[in-house]
């Protein structure tokens, strides 16, 4: 509707104070508001109500208007029952931004201007293309006979001849237009990715149109409604949450157009698109429930020192989950992924699973159909994908079987970077496979191993693999518990309790005498001792422990002993 209209409405009782020039403006809906800063509930369009609460002085109104200007808002209107007569600061700083703006008289609520735009809106557009989305609304919500997106995409395509593609945040083509033939290639996709994600962390108010390859697309979020989403009906707009919460994890629609010319009704259409895809990408993170708890389960089983047949119990369980028909015991893969966020306030655990679900399912698929039999579990800021593998031939080495940190982010690195900008990082590392319960704790352990060494590297977002670890570190994560803990202890408990009671630094003078390779001179300038303390500190160990620093053997052993505390 016009505002015109509402002007002309005598019920309403609205006397308009300025911008008679704007009256052909749109009306598409309409919110009451006293926050000075209503950015967040803001889609473009509204009809803004408003009791002059945020108002303390005369220099609150302009920041006020400007904001709803910025936001897209067609008009403001303020009531005159609390505060009297609309203050004239209010009307210059309307002016200043060609904002529309009407006084409500006192005898008038709120709740009729509300009653009134909502059954005049609704009315104008049941004959429009949103009936038509409510149609695949319920098609979409009838369960699995609706189709999923791509029924959605079949609309675009044929009522509006439209070519659209759902894609995850990584990059990774979801769903297409049936017409759209022969579909994005993975370069294009991968750009479109970086694209959006590069735009949703700047705060840009969405669709965002980008050129890639000379084609123009308009990119519009795909925001789950079970995560967090920001204000419904408000695409692009940032929620409550920080953007970072859900910026790795949030699906894309790109339709081959531009869309900044598009009329009011075509970009409610695509709204309500992405509202309908939004309900599958919720119907699939549900699905998903029973493979994270899965996860969950075998992660606390292996970090809590639990018995390796209860953990083969579990795992027992699991095949049939993620590997349905199996009919040998699969070999097992672990992959470690953390994202962390300057300033550290955010959890990235919940990131860095679903991020790890969608990295991992174009590289488990063996088929035309992508898979989705990982599970992963999430604990602090790190995310644990259990992967299973078919059971390795005894021809070939099980090590080499599986998932490789080296071409596991080829694909996804460059829209991730994106997403991350310049104050995340995403790290992550791959096991070797194993065969066995008994195996699961070591790969977990290697895995995080490796995800150390990519952390080490430069770059926002990094991978390292069970093959670029050193022989020492490859073999301790395999070392049993209680193994570990009477090593340590019979080589480093006497050092400890005695620099306990004497301050001697004995411990941090063994690490230093072995990073230096059993040199004295370059020990002792290090620590910057004279070689006689050096040396005396250096029999104490010796005398404490009945080793002799100067064989190999005891060096190693001390060695391994500091790796393993």
């Amino acid at each position: 509707m016009r505002l015109r209209a509402l002007l002309d409405t005598d019920a309403l009782g609205l006397r308009l104070l300025g911008g008679e020039d704007e009256l052909d403006r749109t009306v598409r809906g309409v919110m009451t508001t006293d926050l000075r800063d209503p950015s967040r509930y803001l889609s473009g369009g509204e009809l803004v109500l408003t009791g002059l609460a945020w108002r303390r002085d005369a220099t609150d109104s302009e920041p006020f208007v400007r904001i709803l200007a910025s936001a897209g808002v067609t008009a403001l209107a303020a009531g005159e029952a609390e505060l009297g007569p609309i203050p004239e600061d209010l009307v210059t700083a309307c002016a200043r931004h060609r904002l529309p703006l009407f006084a409500v008289n006192e005898s008038v609520a709120f709740a009729t201007i509300t009653e009134h735009v909502v059954r005049q809106v609704s009315g104008e557009r049941a004959g429009d293309l949103a009936a038509v989305v409510d149609r695949h609304r319920r098609m979409m919500t009838s369960g699995p006979a609706g189709g999923g997106p791509d029924v959605v995409l079949d609309l675009l395509g044929s009522d509006l001849d439209l070519r659209a593609w759902v894609l995850s945040p990584a990059g990774r083509l979801i769903a297409g237009s049936p017409g759209a033939e022969p579909g994005l290639p993975s370069a294009v996709c991968a750009a479109l990715a970086g694209e959006h994600l590069a735009a949703v962390r700047t705060g840009r108010r969405g669709p965002y149109r980008v050129a890639v390859g000379g084609t123009t697309y308009s990119l519009f979020p795909i925001r789950s409604s079970g995560r967090g989403a920001g204000t419904a009906g408000a695409p692009g707009a940032p929620g409550s949450r920080d953007v970072r919460e859900t910026v790795l994890s949030d699906w894309l629609l790109a339709v081959e157009a531009d869309a900044g010319d598009w009329p009011a009704e075509r970009l409610d259409l695509l709204e309500g698109v992405t509202q309908l895809i939004s309900v599958e990408r919720d119907r699939r993170d549900a699905a998903r429930t029973v493979r994270r708890r899965l996860a969950q389960e075998v992660l606390e089983l292996v970090q809590t020192g639990a018995a390796p047949g209860e953990i083969a119990a579990r795992l027992r369980v699991a095949a049939p989950v993620l590997l349905p028909g199996l009919g040998a015991a699969p070999h097992w893969q672990v992959v470690v992924a953390r994202v962390e966020w300057d300033g550290g306030e955010i959890e990235g655990g919940p990131v860095a699973q679903a991020l790890l679900e969608e990295i991992l399912v174009d590289p488990l698929s063996s088929g035309p159909e992508p898979s989705d039999r990982i599970a992963v579990a999430h604990t602090g800021d790190e995310a644990i994908a259990l992967v299973p593998l078919p059971a390795v031939s005894s021809e070939h080495d099980g090590s080499e079987a599986g998932l490789h940190a080296d071409t596991l982010l080829a694909a996804v690195r460059d829209p991730l970077a994106a997403g991350l900008d310049d104050d995340g990082r995403l790290t992550l590392g791959v096991s070797a496979s194993v065969h066995s319960a008994e195996g699961l704790r070591g790969a977990l352990e290697e895995a995080r191993h490796a995800r150390r060494v990519a952390a080490a590297r430069a770059g926002r977002v990094c991978a390292a693999g069970h093959q670029e670890l050193a022989s020492h570190v490859l073999l301790l994560p395999f070392v049993p518990d209680d193994v570990r803990r009477a090593f340590t202890a019979r080589l480093l408990d006497p050092l400890r309790d005695y620099d306990r009671r004497h301050r001697a630094e004995l411990i941090p003078t063994l690490e230093a005498f072995l990073d230096c390779d059993g040199s004295w001179t370059r020990c002792a300038a290090r620590l910057h001792l004279h070689v006689n303390t050096l040396r005396y500190r250096v029999g104490r160990i010796e005398q404490l422990t009945s080793r002799d620093l100067s064989r190999l053997e005891d060096k190693l052993d001390f060695f391994l002993a500091l790796r393993m505390s």
